[in-house]
């Protein structure tokens, strides 16, 4: 088992974890050891610092799991910058307000996508280049900067309005990969299928904590699950993480004896249910079962440990290494046994907060209460959990209006905004009803300005040129008015039951 080294180091020296011979990284176009992966990371480094960038400055990348889009977590930081990765998912749209919100001085991406921006998405004074550019004979040795220093923005969406960037330093990225590689006891023999997009923190740290120790990750772009069974048994995966929208696939799948060779299961971005606990259990009986929970700004809370989960399907577990969970009531004092609260997450894995957004940083990243063990800021989750007898935490509610879809946390408010912007619809709002495949449906309730048909109709024509598929509303509810609370606001509450009492 990998040890608990409570030292970071810079994040881009973890190309020195594996030994030189081992594979750390195999894909279509073969594979690369640990040697040869450092050589990679001190070459894409090299040629980040001839650009003219200064310390801090922002390098984005907007691609599917190429090797740039690997090596660039451990590039980008060697130079001395700050990686920017951009869901490869993600419209035109959503790409020109990371690039402007960011202040990304490069883009780093393919021809195909750079023909898909318009004029003003790019911002003034961001290069945009390939990635085939990256190309250096020389090579930047491994760093030696200050752990704290800013490693990576990660850009996730926010109850209200459009995405945010999430500061992480070395130190949350380093440690991050350390409490992962222990607590999943992942070893050199190891070999991850990496199938999250890698500009989620889950996804980013199947790399980090896959290198940490010494081990093989395996990048894989799939469109079905039998892609991904394929994979498994080409490149003899031993570790598969997923959301619960694909595990509905997965189990749906044929998998034959392929489906013993996995020996590691680990779920984030959402809860599984109990029959899918029960169906991974059956089909996968190999596989240790690791049920986690996580907010991105503070990377990772908890895990269930395999030996508990047949008798604990519901629990979200206990707090991972580095990580100090309490549960607080409202009045600010802890909670007792039982009792619901908020969890709050204390300890190094907390992020340094949002990229220039000072009043959403002061909402969420707050002092740790005065009994933690753990001093500083913590994150205040906004999400309602108990802890058992047997100090199991189990989740309760979201208090914030987040939609939680195929493992994407989605703003209503950025939903609602691109609903409202073709002029189709008078008023929308926008949130996430029960769904058994997707975690959560997003359901539009509107008026439409004309015939509702017709607005329907070039609604969804539009949205599915501007808004990736996860973010595409499933139903429309059309209504003649909708109700307003004492101020003159949309009564959200009030619509939200309606949708419920139809549910």
């Amino acid at each position: 088992m990998v040890p608990l080294d409570p030292v970071p180091h810079p994040i881009d020296t973890l190309t020195m974890r594996g030994a030189g011979d081992a594979m750390a990284l195999e894909d279509k176009a073969g594979t690369l050891s640990f040697a040869e992966l450092e050589a990679a990371v001190g070459g894409m480094a090299h040629w980040l610092a001839r650009q003219g960038l200064a310390p801090g400055d922002r390098v984005a990348t907007w691609l599917p799991k190429t090797r740039t889009a690997c090596l660039m977590p451990l590039a980008a930081p060697r130079a001395g910058l700050v990686h920017v990765p951009v869901n490869p998912v993600l419209k035109r749209q959503q790409v020109a307000h990371i690039l402007a919100d960011s202040g990304a001085r490069l883009l780093v991406t393919q021809a195909s996508r750079i023909a898909a921006l318009e004029p003003g998405d790019v911002p003034v004074g961001c290069r945009v280049v390939t990635e085939d550019e990256l190309t250096s004979r020389d090579a930047l040795p491994p760093s030696s900067g200050d752990p704290d220093a800013l490693a990576a923005i990660l850009y996730t969406s926010g109850s209200t309005g459009r995405p945010k960037g999430v500061m992480l330093s070395h130190a949350n990225l380093w440690l991050g990969a350390v409490s992962v590689a222990h607590y999943l006891q992942i070893s050199s023999e190891d070999r991850v299928l990496g199938v999250l997009p890698l500009s989620f923190d889950y996804g980013q740290n199947q790399l980090l904590s896959t290198w940490y120790a010494g081990a093989r990750v395996i990048p894989l772009d799939y469109l079905t699950a039998r892609d991904v069974v394929k994979a498994v048994e080409r490149y003899d995966a031993t570790t598969l993480a997923g959301v619960p929208p694909l595990w509905v696939q997965v189990l749906e799948a044929e998998w034959g004896e392929t489906a013993n060779r996995l020996k590691r299961l680990t779920n984030s971005g959402g809860a599984l249910t109990t029959p899918m606990v029960r169906g991974l259990r059956e089909r996968f009986p190999n596989a240790r079962l690791y049920p986690m929970y996580g907010l991105t700004e503070a990377f990772r809370s908890t895990y269930l440990d395999p030996s508990l989960v047949d008798a604990n399907p519901d629990s979200m577990g206990k707090a991972i290494p580095f990580a100090e969970i309490i549960i607080v009531r409202p009045d600010g004092s802890r909670a007792d046994p039982g009792e619901p609260g908020e969890l709050v997450h204390a300890g190094a894995l907390v992020a340094q907060g949002y990229w220039q957004d000072p009043e959403r940083t002061a909402q969420r990243f707050r002092p740790a209460p005065d009994f933690a063990e753990s001093g500083g800021m913590a994150v205040w989750s906004g999400d309602t959990v108990t802890e058992g007898p047997d100090g199991l935490l189990r989740f309760v509610g979201r208090d914030d209006e987040m939609i939680k879809s195929a493992g994407n946390r989605i703003s209503p408010t950025e939903v609602e905004e691109a609903v409202l912007s073709g002029g189709e619809v008078a008023e929308a709002a926008a949130f996430g009803v029960k769904d058994e495949r997707l975690g959560q449906a997003i359901v539009v309730v509107a008026r439409a300005k004309g015939d509702a048909a017709l607005a329907e109709a070039s609604l969804r024509e539009r949205l599915r040129r501007e808004l990736p598929s996860f973010m595409q509303p499933s139903r429309y509810e059309w209504r003649e008015a909708l109700p307003r609370n004492a101020n003159g606001k949309l009564d959200r509450a009030a619509l939200k039951a309606g949708l419920e009492s139809l549910a």
